[in-house]
């Protein structure tokens, strides 16, 4: 079931569909609570998609009352046969109830707010599994609180995988307004990456961000690759990565039909790509596009992750701890990261009579 929204002047033989997004408090310590409010009181938000939203009344109200909104809201019990998203005219609460208020301490990292956005989260992903949602987001998570709970917990990705029983490639990457960032390597130490590149793997993720890239409506992208090197090796003087496996990487990708180009010197090609020159960066390690990243714009950056058979973003940065309960949070990359999930959810369901979303499977 999905929601059909009218468009001004459409009659009901043209509905469109409306994307659903399942959307995760996240930890409750932090500014999670008072950017779900925010999300749920934005009337530009509340347009681009449908929401299921999973956590606690209590603590979401809590959050209204930081950020300084009244939110207008459905709320049902988790045990709901039939979740009404799909006829309200309003966000949709499940109410866990699993988090009160005064076991919240604010700005600290607890086994009860790790267990609390655990299982926001898992209801999220569950409910877009079974095809009830078309996208997943969240606020700012603390992974040291979820360890405290769940040890082996490692990042989004793996237990997003673990949950749904994806077994393919996924990724996350980085996106500040119209531009990317993709990675060959992520949590990794860093004198393991270099033996960790190879010619296929370097293409293979450049398919996927080609394909996540389309998605998201970049029709054609324009993806720069990094060199791992100083000056991309300075022609084999500071390491031959560049000579020996990225380059003949990128003219594997060129040969298959992508817009790929490289290896440059990691310092300059995304003074380029923020210029407009390329529409993404493959950097060949974590830190080597995050930095460029959150320098160009830390509080509208969003994190992606993608490969999976639906959309998963959340804001790039984290729970704010020092601002926690002030009512200062910026919306932007919430913002950013929701509006996000409903254009790429949009398009697959428009391309799903089509062919399957090419970056969802």
């Amino acid at each position: 079931m999905r929601l059909k929204q009218m468009i001004p002047g459409e009659t009901k033989s043209m509905q469109v569909q409306q994307p659903t997004i399942a959307l995760a408090m996240g930890d409750p310590a932090g500014i999670s609570p008072e950017l779900a409010a925010r999300l749920l009181d934005n009337a530009e938000i509340r347009a681009a998609a449908r929401f299921v939203v999973f956590g606690d009344r209590r603590i979401l109200d809590e959050g209204a009352k930081i950020a300084g909104v009244t939110l207008d809201i459905a709320v049902v019990p988790p045990d709901s046969p039939d979740l009404p998203y799909d006829a309200a005219e309003r966000p949709v609460l499940v109410d866990l109830g699993h988090l009160a208020p005064q076991d919240v301490k604010r700005g600290e990292a607890t086994p009860e707010g790790g267990a609390f956005a655990l299982e926001n989260f898992r209801q999220a992903l569950v409910m877009a599994r079974e095809g009830r949602a078309d996208a997943v987001c969240f606020t700012p998570f603390n992974k040291k609180a979820m360890r405290y709970v769940y040890p082996a917990y490692d990042d989004e990705i793996r237990y997003a995988a673990e949950v749904t029983g994806f077994q393919g490639a996924a990724r996350e990457f980085n996106v500040l307004d119209n531009l990317w960032n993709c990675r060959v390597t992520s949590h990794i130490p860093l004198s393991k990456v270099a033996s960790a590149l190879s010619v296929e793997r370097i293409v293979g993720e450049l398919a996927l961000a080609d394909r996540c890239m389309r998605e998201a409506g970049i029709e054609k992208p324009r993806i720069a690759v990094a060199g791992l090197n100083p000056h991309a090796g300075e022609g084999g003087n500071f390491g031959r990565e560049e000579i020996e496996i990225i380059e003949p990487a990128v003219k594997r990708a060129i040969e298959k039909g992508f817009t790929a180009s490289g290896p440059y010197p990691a310092d300059t090609v995304y003074v380029r790509a923020h210029k407009g020159e390329f529409d993404g960066v493959l950097s060949m390690y974590h830190d080597q596009g995050q930095i460029a990243m959150k320098l160009l714009g830390f509080d509208r950056g969003v994190t992606m992750m993608g490969g999976f058979p639906f959309p998963i973003c959340t804001p790039a940065h984290g729970t704010a701890y020092d601002i926690a309960g002030r009512g200062i949070a910026s919306l932007g990359a919430s913002r950013a990261a929701v509006l996000l999930a409903a254009r790429m959810a949009a398009r697959n369901l428009a391309e799903k009579n089509k062919s399957p979303g090419a970056c969802s499977k």
